[in-house]
């Protein structure tokens, strides 16, 4: 593979780890680095296409805002998880909003290259429909979770997931930031009832609150909680 500056990050990742050789080749080839500030939108709800992104350094809030303003947030994605593939599939208009978190940098794929190189190398494009199930198998089991489970196995398993980047990373992280406000909205829960599970959880030794962060301290009693 040729040398890249963000080579290192990537390669951090299970999927883009898990390329042929000549496939990540490719990509970075055509890859540009795209810088977002805090709270600034790289694209909304019914935007056009504009291709992939993997995130380098910060997060990026994927969600959406009601009419109301009301917030429904899906998740916040940190390195080195790629978003943005769907609409290579069905060519549709962004189904979500997606907002950096913080100073944050991310490694774009444009679009119109991209489908080039998948047509001319078909092959290539199970390797992004691995990625895009892997995220709909995630989303079946949240939905699963969030219809059968209690609030406190949907807070542990939203933890375990975002420790282990949503499939992405490996061993899993310990130390989240991740504000309970945040959590709370990814799970449809009132702050008030997340806050309530996170010093249960604290308090029986398997998580730190922190300002802004959870570290988790116990992972094996969080994974038991999460099937409970």
């Amino acid at each position: 593979m040729n040398s890249h500056p963000w080579q290192a990050h990537l390669m951090a990742g299970h999927w883009f780890s898990h390329l042929p050789a000549e496939l990540q080749d490719s990509l970075l080839a055509m890859s540009r680095v795209r810088r977002l500030l805090p709270g600034h939108r790289l694209f909304q709800r019914g935007d056009q296409p504009c291709g992939m992104y993997a995130v380098l350094e910060g997060a990026v809030r994927i969600g959406a805002v009601s009419e109301q303003g009301k917030e429904a947030l899906l998740s916040v994605v940190e390195a080195p998880h790629w978003f943005g593939e769907i609409c290579l599939f069905d060519g549709q208009p962004r189904t979500h909003d997606a907002v950096g978190v913080g100073q944050c940098t991310l490694l774009h794929l444009p679009q119109a290259p991209l489908l080039q190189l998948l047509e001319t190398q078909p092959v290539y494009w199970r390797h992004l429909a691995l990625l895009m199930s892997q995220k709909l198998r995630l989303a079946f089991i949240n939905l699963e979770h969030q219809s059968l489970m209690p609030a406190p196995a949907r807070v542990a398993h939203r933890l375990l997931l975002i420790a282990e980047g949503y499939g992405e990373i490996e061993p899993a992280r310990r130390v989240l930031q991740l504000p309970q406000e945040q959590l709370a909205l990814m799970l449809s829960l009132s702050r008030q009832t997340t806050n309530q599970i996170l010093k249960d959880f604290q308090a029986q030794g398997i998580v730190h609150l922190g300002y802004g962060e959870i570290e988790i301290l116990d992972i094996k009693r969080l994974r038991a909680l999460s099937t409970a």
